[in-house]
């Protein structure tokens, strides 16, 4: 996936939040509904998180530094777990503390009764618009994988994070939706606040959820077994007969780190590996070309030792 593809999917998302933004409060500031307030400052949270993505992108294209050898792919990890902390903070936990508020004080939508679900139908529609792109683009990556399988194993971590708060933003609404219809009908508020929980408990539910995946993609994840496996493959070739280990990890979500032991029997000068170890470089980053640092270390096979009688 290009950045142009990453970076679309995420404008799109910051766009359509930023306007549902605005016309929520509108809404909120007419009727007082706690669900349209939580809804509102959804779509805050999640602009900011939008923006922060593409911060990240940005700062993981600065050169690599004495410092920092490796560069700084990694960025775009740690700010898509700060995401996970904003929406956990500034979205679920509001969220919770207006439910709890507004069920101690209920009150019923006095004024302006249906323009909650009219700025409501508008934003389903706005953020479906947003989830669209995202789908799309992540198509373009997903393969054969389910949802849940693209969001564990993606590398790359807008696409994941902008496919979740869409899909938690289209549920909100939901949320909201009913809550606000069942306080018309009925009268009661606290209708209204059990919709604020269930988008509080959502926004939650998602943040753990990212957060569980954005720390080990800081941790440092391998390559794709189907990485590893042509790795494996393309390390075997002249001067090298076989992989007696390899390791891999991600120093950013296109960028690889590789460091192999590799079999070089018929060396018999330092000319020899040098070669075997050039030519197998070239083999690697042919057949997988985000394998950018490369370590191979020569050695000999042994046999290994029996056990102990």
């Amino acid at each position: 996936m290009s950045a142009e593809g990453r970076n679309r999917a995420t404008i799109a998302a910051l766009a359509a939040n930023l306007g549902i933004a605005a016309t929520k409060f509108v809404a909120f500031a007419l009727t007082q509904s706690s669900s349209m307030l939580a809804e509102s400052v959804h779509s805050v949270a999640d602009s900011g998180n939008q923006l922060l993505l593409l911060l990240g992108g940005r700062r993981a294209k600065h050169a690599a530094t004495e410092e920092h050898p490796f560069g700084y792919g990694r960025a775009r990890y740690f700010y898509a777990f700060i995401v996970s902390v904003v929406l956990f903070t500034f979205g679920g936990l509001f969220a919770l503390y207006e439910a709890w508020h507004k069920w101690q004080d209920p009150h019923p939508i006095a004024a302006w009764r249906w323009v909650p679900l009219a700025v409501l139908g508008v934003a389903i529609l706005l953020e479906g618009y947003s989830l669209r792109t995202a789908v799309i683009e992540s198509n373009q990556i997903r393969g054969s994988q389910g949802w849940m399988s693209f969001i564990r194993n993606a590398k790359a971590p807008e696409l994941p994070v902008v496919l979740l708060e869409d899909v938690g933003a289209q549920l909100g609404l939901v949320f909201a939706s009913a809550g606000v219809v069942l306080t018309l009908v009925t009268g009661d508020g606290r209708w209204d606040a059990a919709g604020t929980a269930a988008i509080g408990v959502l926004l939650v539910v998602i943040a753990v959820i990212l957060s569980i995946e954005t720390r080990s993609l800081l941790l440092g994840e391998s390559a794709s077994a189907d990485d590893v496996a042509t790795i494996r493959a393309a390390l075997v070739g002249p001067g090298v007969t076989s992989v007696i280990h390899l390791r891999t990890q991600h120093i950013g979500p296109e960028e690889l780190l590789v460091g192999a032991k590799i079999d070089v029997p018929g060396a018999t000068s330092a000319a020899d590996v040098a070669a075997a170890i050039d030519d197998a470089e070239s083999r690697v980053r042919a057949a997988v070309p985000i394998a950018r640092v490369i370590y191979l270390e020569p050695d000999l096979r042994r046999a290994e030792k029996a056990p102990d009688a």
